[in-house]
């Protein structure tokens, strides 16, 4: 058996905050996060940190910083919790989890990373208008990361997410923004191989999602299947809402535009249903390069909920040196400046 990035598990060396001090109680961990981080970073075989379950990790700011001497996997099982105590942010108030200069990184487990926002939130000019407005702290900022892979995390209560100035290779999304994500910013990001940057899947088994206030600005997908992508399951519920897509190249990109509110990913037809998450103000702007299908943009939203307020800015986008198609269906659709393929 192999992991995700390709190493024997047999061959992975095993670091538990617990064994550095951590006692998981909700006291402050942050000390023996870090010195587990530095033995991991510094083993010369593959490591896994592990962050055992049914534990509440309380955590002032802290960057795990690279580059290691091999692989690591960062496995989250328990909960990591932002500590409330606003002057352990004086340094820097933008951040709390930060990954920096790591390669071959990855980040998973499906446990919970609790920002703790609320005493941001609380002490906000957006509520009262008496207080300052300050900046809130990113809740896990990935900066300069190659060969990274982040999935089934769940992020609760952050004000924000950023992925910056990282090298992402995968065999399923190298992005993938799922239901109570917002505030999601991704900026400077390499993909490929990979299915490409997606918001979604949403809306599985008639459930309610939302995402909103998502950037991504400034990215290069090559030889990927899908290049920005939004992807909502009929008869879901709820809103993908505030997207933005730009400054994006894509190198031989097989579906470099596409909105697909009939997502269907299972081995038997899906029935059609009238109900499905509303897609709505998403900008795709000066995003550039070929495609390896003939119909560079695809948008097929929903006949009773249809995409609304969607605008294509600054598109350039060709297959085989020629100009290539785009398909939109049920969408309120903005074309600005030069725009090619522009919808039919």
């Amino acid at each position: 058996m192999s992991s995700k990035m390709g190493r024997s598990l047999a061959a992975v060396k095993t670091f538990n905050v617990n064994d550095y001090g951590a006692k998981g109680d909700g006291s402050d961990a942050t000390e023996a996060f870090n010195n587990t981080w530095k033995a991991a970073c510094s083993a010369s075989q593959g490591s896994v940190l592990v962050v055992p379950k049914n534990k509440n990790y309380l955590l002032k700011p802290i960057t795990f910083e690279g580059p290691c001497i091999s692989s690591i996997t960062v496995q989250i099982y328990g909960t990591l919790q932002a500590s409330a105590d606003r002057s352990a942010y004086s340094k820097d108030l933008t951040r709390w989890l930060v990954f920096e200069n790591v390669q071959n990184l990855a980040v998973e487990g499906g446990g919970t990373i609790n920002g703790n926002g609320k005493i941001w939130w609380e002490n906000s000019c957006k509520v009262n208008d008496d207080l300052s407005c300050k900046d809130a702290p990113t809740a896990l900022i990935f900066y300069n990361c190659k060969n990274l892979v982040v999935k089934n995390l769940k992020i609760q209560n952050a004000q924000t997410m950023h992925i910056s100035s990282s090298v992402i290779g995968t065999g399923d999304d190298c992005i993938s923004i799922v239901s109570g994500s917002q505030k999601v910013q991704a900026t400077g990001i390499t993909c490929g191989p990979g299915i490409g940057i997606s918001i979604g899947s949403l809306g599985d088994g008639n459930s309610e999602a939302h995402v909103s206030d998502v950037t991504v600005n400034g990215a290069t997908l090559t030889g990927t299947t899908n290049g920005v992508r939004i992807k909502t399951w009929q008869g879901g519920s709820g809103r993908a809402s505030n997207i933005k897509f730009q400054n994006i190249e894509m190198h031989n990109v097989k579906n470099p535009i596409i909105i697909d509110q009939k997502y269907c990913d299972q081995d038997k037809q899906c029935k059609s249903q009238s109900r499905a998450v509303q897609v709505q103000n998403v900008l795709y702007q000066n995003i550039r390069g070929t495609s390896s299908s003939s119909e560079a943009i695809q948008i097929d939203c929903s006949e009773k909920f249809p995409c609304k307020g969607i605008v294509l800015q600054g598109i350039d986008l060709r297959v085989g040196g020629k100009a290539a198609k785009a398909e939109c269906n049920n969408a309120k659709i903005t074309e600005k400046g030069n725009v090619s393929p522009r919808c039919t």
